[in-house]
């Protein structure tokens, strides 16, 4: 028993040893502010005190844009995407993989503690006859900051690997919400077509009838078919590419693609104007520019760990064994044997190997930090291109608007001019397909309004919901 006193007093020592070691050990390098950050990354980009393109109001960018839209059949799809969308899948893994790999970085930074227990004798094939347990513990002192540093390196991957997959579930909302635009687009494309289609036939039979009672003639009702075989071939066209859009946003929200989703016969009401913030609140708002600076910190910390795994490594390991034999009498002995002792493995010559980590990871943290800039530099022009798409394509809808009046009257004063034969069939189609052109263009500029919200919205950096749950 004095043994075991005297043992236990030796492993109080080394624990104390080992804090004291550990209170005085090298403190981590914390990674660099955002603005030092952004100065390093992107020494030439200095956002402006407000965004530059027309249009944009400063107020704070909110939450929950999806509601704008107050769109139910929207809001059902984007539902469906969240819960059965491949991509979303891939993205939560990737998430799961990330706390996997920083339990096991932090794991290191505690005792590791093992069991190992051993039957012998005649029955059991074990001519030594030994039985017993052992319990053994061993500690690296973490002096250096190795395995410290590899734990940060795993918090840091582990929030990256979060913020990208809150992004990809942005993008995929404003994915969905755009098809859903463009499939209700190509809806409107098709049946505009379908009712010039009508038009045209109705403008056939009347050069027809014309042609009947001896004031046409045949060119004008030759012009009028050659005109309608063009018209059908083009509903066929925008049929097919209805299909395309329902099968796209099948796809999204994880169904067969089968285009068979139920698309709507108008555009929906543009939501009010969007409050896009300020530039200098982008970085920190947005998921993907915040991963790229988390990564920025992952890449630094293993670096760090490079750099400390040169030094030498410091331990202290502790085991209580119990051995007996039923086969023959040990010497006698203390039973259980407490032993503690440490240990000190220094790299002397590797090749090169810890001097060539050191180097590879300066590279990946030179890299992280270009990867960064780079991040952020277009995170600022989606902003900017949005906003000035937004605001084009404003005055566009009123002028087309417009347009479509006037076109409209014009085809009405050229029908009325080939009934009184004062003009040819030429004319009158001529007109009518320039309304048809300035009708099907507005359609366009309207779904790309509504379009160009989205990517303002997603460039922001705003939620689509109410609440992060994702």
């Amino acid at each position: 028993m004095p043994r075991i006193s005297s043992t236990r007093r030796l492993a109080a020592m080394q624990a104390a040893l080992a804090a004291t070691m550990l209170l005085g050990g090298c403190a981590l390098k914390a990674p660099p502010t955002r603005e030092e950050l952004a100065a390093a990354a992107a020494p030439n980009l200095k956002p402006p005190p407000q965004w530059q393109a027309p249009g944009a109001d400063g107020g704070a960018v909110t939450e929950g844009w999806l509601s704008a839209f107050d769109d139910p059949q929207l809001a059902q799809l984007v539902q469906e995407a969240l819960a059965y969308n491949f991509d979303l899948q891939v993205a939560a893994s990737r998430v799961e993989q990330a706390a996997a790999a920083q339990r096991v970085a932090g794991g290191l930074l505690y005792p590791q503690v093992s069991l190992l227990a051993r039957g012998g004798g005649k029955m059991g094939g074990d001519p030594s006859g030994l039985q017993g347990a052992g319990i053994f513990v061993n500690w690296e002192l973490d002096v250096w900051g190795r395995v410290r540093a590899g734990a940060a390196a795993g918090d840091a991957q582990y929030a990256s690997a979060t913020l990208d997959a809150q992004y990809a579930y942005q993008s995929i909302v404003a994915q969905v919400a755009k098809g859903w635009f463009l499939a209700t687009e190509a809806r409107m494309q098709k049946e505009l077509a379908e009712r010039t289609v009508r038009d045209s036939e109705r403008l056939g039979s009347l050069a027809r009838d014309r042609l009947r009672v001896g004031v046409g003639d045949e060119f004008d009702s030759a012009v009028a078919q050659a005109n309608l075989s063009t018209l059908k071939d083009n509903v066929q066209n925008l049929d097919q590419a209805l299909q395309q859009s329902q099968r796209s946003l099948e796809i999204l929200v994880g169904r067969y693609p089968g285009a068979r989703l139920a698309v709507p016969s108008d555009l929906l009401r543009e939501p009010p104007p969007i409050p896009a913030g300020l530039p200098s609140s982008l970085l920190e708002r947005r998921p993907d520019v915040v991963a790229a600076e988390r990564r920025v910190a992952a890449a630094m910390y293993r670096t760090e760990q490079a750099k400390a795994a040169r030094l030498p490594a410091i331990s202290l390991s502790a085991t209580v064994t119990s051995v007996s034999s039923e086969l023959f009498v040990l010497k006698e002995r203390d039973n259980p044997v407490w032993s503690a002792g440490a240990s000190l493995l220094a790299p002397l010559f590797l090749g090169g190997q810890l001097q060539g980590q050191v180097e590879l990871r300066t590279a990946e943290q030179r890299q992280a930090v270009a990867e960064y800039g780079r991040i952020g530099a277009r995170a600022f022009g989606e902003v900017e291109n949005a906003l000035s798409a937004v605001f084009a394509l404003d005055a566009r809808n009123q002028i087309l608007r417009q347009g479509v009046l006037e076109n409209e009257r014009a085809v009405t004063l050229a029908e009325k001019r080939f009934q009184v034969g004062s003009s040819d069939m030429r004319a009158l189609l001529q007109q009518n397909l320039a309304l048809y052109a300035v009708q099907s263009t507005l359609i366009h500029v309207r779904t790309e309004r509504l379009v160009q919200r989205v990517n303002l919205y997603l460039a922001l950096g705003g939620s689509f919901g109410p609440s992060t749950a994702y």
